[in-house]
């Protein structure tokens, strides 16, 4: 049944679209259209999107193994019960990655077992899926890092590749102390990041106590107010009354 004058319209819109997203020139679309059969269109179309459709599923896959997540985890049946959000905020601002788009913090605070990790890995699998570079630390481990390319001159590519992602997910801070100048190397990676990418942390330690992990009270509260300022606090296993008198200072000032 011959085509109509619309549907050939609509054919050829949709392998302009496609032979675009491929960077195929508009002269070589022009050139195929105005010879091609309406089976030929409709056949390259399909190829041109299987392609695109494989080249998408490639580029996800390189972005989901060079965030390196220890586990796979899913946002899919996580048990919300005890997770408390900001009043202006929620699950679903957070489930939309809306913080990654708008380069906001988001800080993970509770007990250890009560989900933080897997939350903070779910959410970056989802922002990989959605095209973000993604990259996951334990942070004792990304400090180490910091430290030895310093030591061995490495340290402007170590932040060359820092500076590529959108979210850096940084796990468990706080379990180990740093020395002063491993402080100073995560500060910088902290600080650069503001307003560029979005960062999550898991903690299980209150901010007023920061100053110890850091070794630096005046560091600490540098990056205490970068976060408060610019991110947001979502507690896992309940509130924690000391920790919203600690922000209460942020939070009036933002």
């Amino acid at each position: 049944m011959p085509q109509t004058s619309s549907e050939r319209e609509a054919a050829q819109a949709s392998f302009r679209d496609a032979a675009r997203a491929l960077f195929i020139s508009g002269d070589t679309i022009a050139a195929f259209l105005a010879s091609a059969t309406p089976g030929q269109v409709a056949a390259c179309t399909s190829m041109l999107e299987s392609e695109i459709a494989h080249r998408d599923e490639t580029r996800r896959a390189r972005l989901l193994r060079q965030a390196r997540f220890p586990v796979p985890k899913s946002v899919e049946g996580f048990d919300w019960t005890n997770v408390s959000f900001p009043d202006d905020w929620g699950r679903e601002d957070m489930c939309s990655l809306a913080f990654v788009r708008e380069a906001e913090d988001l800080v993970f605070y509770g007990q250890t077992g009560r989900g933080k990790t897997h939350m903070a890995i779910a959410l970056g699998i989802s922002a990989t899926s959605a095209d973000y570079p993604v990259r996951f630390w334990q942070t004792a481990q990304l400090v180490l890092q910091l430290g030895k390319a310093k030591r061995e001159g490495t340290l402007d590519r170590l932040l060359a590749d820092v500076a590529k992602q959108r979210l850096l997910i940084l796990d468990e801070f706080g379990y180990v102390p740093f020395d002063v100048d491993g402080a100073r190397l995560l500060y910088q990676v902290i600080s650069e990041s503001y307003e560029r990418r979005s960062v999550i942390l898991t903690t299980n330690i209150e901010f007023s106590k920061w100053g110890t992990v850091f070794a630096d009270d005046k560091l600490a509260a540098a990056i205490v107010d970068r976060i408060v300022h610019h991110g947001r606090l979502v507690e896992f296993g309940g509130p924690s009354h000391r920790l919203e008198e600690s922000l209460m200072l942020g939070k009036s000032g933002r």
